[in-house]
């Protein structure tokens, strides 16, 4: 039996499509209160920073960064994989997490790949596989805050960073092809 046999119904017909009521909580003051800034976020991501056309200066990848972080931070999704790895890492931090001893936490034993499966989600939710090589590169670096987080948000904020990083670059070489061909005289 395939999947497309099986008839189905819409037990959940007249359920809003839309988010509703007044947001009270943002993932950017979310961070903050964990110690992780914007700022953070920007000094880690350009630690590997590699020129690329549109993005040729520091600068101008600051910028695009910043610009790809709104995006990505946009999506209700993101933000609550995001807040997941918060609220794990609080978890783990008072040795409350299911089966695994607070000692075990803090080691951040090897088997325990959960941390790894969020963060390379994360990267791979906003960017796709480009996300999860950009993941790979700072989760090997560890660059700036990331060396300093814990076990879970090191690898929630390695996907975030890979994830908006990916899209930096591709939206940048994206737009400075695009320039380049409007300037290209028309050859008959």
């Amino acid at each position: 039996m395939k999947l497309s046999d099986i008839e189905s119904e819409d037990r959940k017909k007249g359920q809003s499509k839309e988010l509703e009521g007044e947001i009270t909580r943002d993932i950017i003051e979310i961070l903050e209160e964990e110690g992780i800034t914007v700022q953070m976020l920007v000094d880690a991501a350009l630690e590997l920073y590699a020129p690329h056309p549109g993005i040729e200066t520091r600068e101008l990848a600051e910028a695009k960064f910043l610009e790809e972080l709104d995006i990505a931070i946009s999506d209700p999704n993101l933000c609550l994989l995001v807040y997941s790895g918060v609220l794990l890492e609080n978890e783990g931090q008072k040795g409350r997490l299911p089966n695994i001893s607070k000692s075990s936490y803090e080691k951040d034993l090897t088997f325990i790949i959960a941390d790894e499966v969020l963060g390379t989600s994360i990267a791979r939710y906003i960017s796709g596989d480009k996300g999860m090589f950009e993941f790979v590169r700072f989760d090997k670096k560890k660059p700036g805050i990331l060396a300093e987080l814990g076990p879970f948000m090191d690898d929630i904020i390695g996907g975030l960073i890979g994830g908006v990083s990916a899209n930096m670059y591709t939206r940048a070489m994206a737009e400075a092809a695009g320039k380049s061909k409007k300037k290209e005289p028309e050859s008959e």
